[in-house]
This record gives C-alpha cells, sequence and structure tokens, in this order.
C-alpha cells in the first residue's frame, strides 16, 4: 500500500457576520485531509470546536500525531479507539470513506448501506441580533420554510421572546426551532416557558448549559440536546426532557460515529436532526447523507460563505442537491 497525507488549514470569509450566544465570527477555518492511495484521492474537512477548547493549530497537530498510522494504513475502526471524538477524528474519518468509496468504484451511501440519497430541505439561520434586525433577516429568508432562531442573548430570556414574537409575527408560515447555545439560565427559562410555548416552536435546542439540564424536566417546553450529546454513549445518560438529538459531524469526530448516533437515537424513538457548522460543502456533503435518516436538517453552512469550493452542494432556495462523487462519497 502506497499512500500519503496532506493536512490543510483554510479560510473562507462570511459574506456577513455570524452572530450567536457565544460570539460572532466573521469567517470558517477548516482543517481539511487529502489521503492519497495508489494515486485515488480522498477528502475531509473538519471544523475545530472552540467551545471544546478545539484550535486550528490543535486539531492539524494531533491528525499530524496520526501521519505515520495513516500512511501504513490505518483504517476507520483503527481510527475510532486512535481518537477521541472531535474535528481531528472528523477530517480523517470523512476522508477514508471518501477514499474508499473511490477505490471500491461505489459510492459511500451503498458501502453504509443507506437508500439513495435525495434532495433534502434545510432550515436557515436567523443569527442574534436586535429584534428588529432578525425579523428582517426572516423575512428575506421566506423561501425556506423552517428556520432555526438563535438566541440566548446576554440580555435575557424575556430581551429573546421579544425577538422570537417579532420573526413569528412576520412569518406566521415557517417553522421554528430555537437555539440559545446554553445561553439561558433554568429559571428563567422556567419563568418565561408560557411565553415562549405560545410563538409554536418545534423544539429550544440545548436552552442551558449540561449542569442544569436535569432541571428541564420540569418545564412543559419540547428540548433538543447539542452540547450535551458528541457520542453514542452519550445517548445512554441523555436526560429524558430531550426528545431531539442533534447529530453533528465535527462533534462526533465524524460519519462512522455520526451514523451509528442516528440510527441509536432512532432505535430509542428520539427525533434526529442533522446540524452543521459554518463550513464548506466538503464539511456538509456527509451530513447530507445522514440527513436521509434524520427528521429536520440545518444544513445552511455554505450558504454563508463568500465563496464555497469549485465542487460543491447545489442550494436551489431551501432543497440541497445530493454531493456529486467528485465533492465527497
Amino acid at each position: 500500500m502506497t499512500r500519503s497525507i496532506s493536512i490543510t488549514a483554510e479560510t473562507f470569509p462570511l459574506r456577513r457576520k455570524f452572530a450567536i450566544a457565544r460570539g460572532t465570527k466573521v469567517r470558517a477555518e477548516p482543517v481539511s485531509v487529502e489521503i492519497i492511495e495508489n494515486g485515488v484521492r480522498g477528502h475531509g474537512e473538519a471544523l475545530p470546536y472552540p467551545r471544546y477548547g478545539e484550535t486550528v493549530e490543535t486539531v492539524t497537530a494531533t491528525i499530524e500525531q496520526l501521519r505515520g498510522a495513516v500512511c501504513t494504513g490505518m483504517s476507520r475502526a483503527d481510527l475510532q479507539s486512535a481518537l477521541p471524538p472531535g474535528a481531528a477524528r472528523c477530517a480523517l474519518d470523512c476522508a477514508l470513506w471518501d477514499l474508499e468509496a473511490k477505490t471500491k468504484g461505489t459510492t459511500v451511501w451503498q458501502l453504509a448501506q443507506m437508500p439513495r440519497p435525495r434532495a433534502i430541505i434545510t432550515a436557515f439561520t436567523v443569527v442574534l441580533d436586535g429584534a428588529d434586525a432578525m425579523a428582517h433577516a426572516a423575512k428575506q429568508a421566506s423561501a425556506f420554510p423552517l428556520l432555526k432562531i438563535k438566541l440566548g442573548s446576554r440580555e435575557g430570556v424575556l430581551a429573546d421572546v421579544t425577538r422570537l414574537r417579532e420573526i413569528r409575527q412576520i412569518r406566521p408560515d415557517a417553522k421554528l426551532i430555537v437555539d440559545a447555545n446554553e445561553g439561558w439560565r433554568v429559571q428563567d427559562l422556567a419563568r418565561y416557558a408560557d411565553l415562549l410555548a405560545a410563538h409554536d416552536v418545534i423544539f429550544f435546542e440545548q436552552p442551558v448549559a449540561a449542569r442544569e439540564q436535569e432541571a428541564l424536566a420540569d418545564i412543559e417546553l419540547p428540548f433538543c440536546a447539542d452540547e450535551s450529546v458528541h457520542e453514542t454513549s452519550d445517548l445512554d445518560t441523555l436526560p429524558p426532557a430531550y426528545g431531539w438529538v442533534n447529530v453533528k459531524l465535527d462533534k462526533a469526530g465524524g460519519f462512522t460515529q455520526a451514523l451509528e448516533m442516528v440510527k441509536t437515537a432512532k432505535s430509542r424513538n428520539l427525533n434526529v436532526m442533522i446540524g452543521c457548522m459554518v463550513a464548506s460543502s466538503l464539511s456538509l456533503a456527509p451530513a447530507h447523507l445522514l440527513a436521509q435518516l434524520a427528521d429536520l436538517a440545518d444544513l445552511d453552512g455554505p450558504l454563508w460563505l463568500n465563496e464555497d469550493r469549485v465542487d460543491k452542494l447545489v442550494f436551489d432556495g431551501p432543497s440541497v442537491a445530493p454531493p456529486t462523487p467528485s465533492l465527497w462519497g
């Protein structure tokens, strides 16, 4: 076997600021991997997750440590035990899937024994801003039937209720999901639960930090776990208040683990949303495949980029076509 690997830190400027409860970003900075074996090239990409202490430098260094093992034939199974969940494993795992599919002249969906992928309807994110600005953004996204509303502002839950009310008034037609990115305190959430419930939200995603989430059982709202769930084993200790799980490849550490998570969650009667980071189409291609098995998809990451990859996902309004093999899989 003749293998080589290249690791590249990339920068994709955003069209406009992407603001959430934890901060604002103006660029996406993924780490991409190319594994070449006998002239066949497999690609993967992942976003370092600052929330978990990851940076471009730490992810690059972690992948570099496995250069020798990868070049001498490391398998996807070997990789699962060699690295914990996270961006480094994600980039390598996705590249190995892509490499295997191309080497065997088949597709990842066939290797994974999944149905042939179809177009997926994605949510569109309305980022955290003033109430008027968020309502305007929701109106501008009129082509999207599903909106993901970023809340969790420093002003607190009541100010966020105003934001949500303004959005609902201008988009009475839209299905809404709310993501507070751990920005609320559980006592405030309980106090204003009735006001939040009035706006017909599908679920509230990770509204409080994991240390407070047991108290969600006393609040009559639908909840989705995100930061609380990284890999399949985390589902074992998931509080019953969560009826939904947001599965992201970057958190799970790649397609292998994310696919297992989706199957396990569905077997336990949990609803699944496939989420994404603000990233290029190379990150979103395996997520698109996972979304075939999910209940909702949040795959708008590439729409925030000023410029995507040459081979990229094709968006027709809210509809995202399956990736071409030249992109991934």
